[in-house]
């Protein structure tokens, strides 16, 4: 059951950003600094990856714990049917949207919202590492 009117519910909605989060600006910050060049919400792309290595194909997604559902199993039984369908619908979004940039070709990389705010420089060094060795290997199949 929902503590809020209608109204109320749509103006507190209305204030849930899905671009430029936190996290993803934090990430965003960390990962220029180490000198690697992104493009940002590629359209275009399944899913609109938060990050693009285009030259490297690899796509980031900063995804939040609640809103993808992080452990959503263990939490799922204290929603009502509407938050569960709103949940699991995204879930079952991301996994297609992964599977379709897979198969494109794309190496992607799901970072979380807790990840971020316990150790961002971790996250970031996944993220460096996979565009360092994919942009390697594109560069020795174009040099062969």
């Amino acid at each position: 059951m929902d503590n809020l009117t209608p109204k109320q519910r749509s103006h507190t909605m209305s204030r849930i950003r899905s671009k430029n989060t936190m996290p993803e600006l934090t990430i965003r910050r960390l990962v220029h600094a180490r000198g690697l060049r992104f493009r940002i919400h590629k359209s275009g792309l399944p899913g609109t990856p938060d990050l693009v290595f285009v030259g490297a194909r690899v796509a980031v997604f900063v995804d939040g714990d609640f809103w993808h559902g992080w452990q959503f199993p263990r939490w799922e039984h204290k929603l009502g049917p509407y938050w569960r369908r709103k949940i699991e619908g995204n879930r079952r979004r991301d996994r297609r949207n992964s599977n379709r940039l897979r198969r494109e070709g794309w190496l992607v990389l799901r970072i979380w919202e807790h990840e971020v705010q316990r150790d961002a420089a971790s996250c970031v060094d996944r993220i460096e590492q996979a565009v360092r060795e994919r942009a390697k290997r594109s560069c020795r199949g174009r040099n062969s």
